[in-house]
């Protein structure tokens, strides 16, 4: 009996183990098939955004949020078109503090050449921020429309 609770827990430890290995395997970053790059002002408020098309159809990009008396928000974003609106999951950090990130939803109207950053109600369970199901996103009443500037590398 002895023997066989310390084969399983042999067991169980080594296929904990393994999943562990796959997760940290480098996947190779998926190459963007086309770039786009906007930037909305608002008074003092100056966003910057890059949105990466991806073969999947997927976006990916960068963006640099510099709103007046807050510490520069810089990170990514990662979502996809539903229809005409690119819903992304904005993942940075703020100001200096390297050390925490943040993630919150967000949801883009495209009109023409235009991306509008829309306002809705966020819900927070166990840590994930996401929009609330059934709730409208408002792209009218909003500050920061983006429109289309050439893209410059860094």
């Amino acid at each position: 009996m002895k023997n066989l609770k310390i084969v399983c827990f042999l067991f169980t430890f080594a296929i904990l183990g393994s999943c562990n290995r796959t997760q940290k395997q480098n996947i190779p970053e998926e190459k963007p098939v086309s770039s786009q790059c906007y930037k909305a002002i608002y008074e003092n408020d100056t966003i910057s955004l890059k949105v990466n098309t991806l073969k999947s159809g997927k976006i990916s990009g960068d963006m640099v949020m510099k709103i007046d008396n807050m510490p520069k928000k810089e990170g990514k974003v990662a979502g996809e078109f539903r229809g005409d609106t690119l819903f992304v999951a904005y993942t940075f950090i703020q100001g200096a503090n390297d050390k925490m990130t943040f993630k919150n939803p967000m949801a883009f109207l495209k009109r023409g050449n235009e991306l509008i950053l829309g306002s809705g109600k966020i819900q927070t369970t166990m840590g994930a921020s996401y929009f609330v199901k059934g709730e409208p996103i408002d792209f009218e009443r909003v500050k920061y429309k983006f429109t289309n500037v050439d893209c410059t590398d860094k």
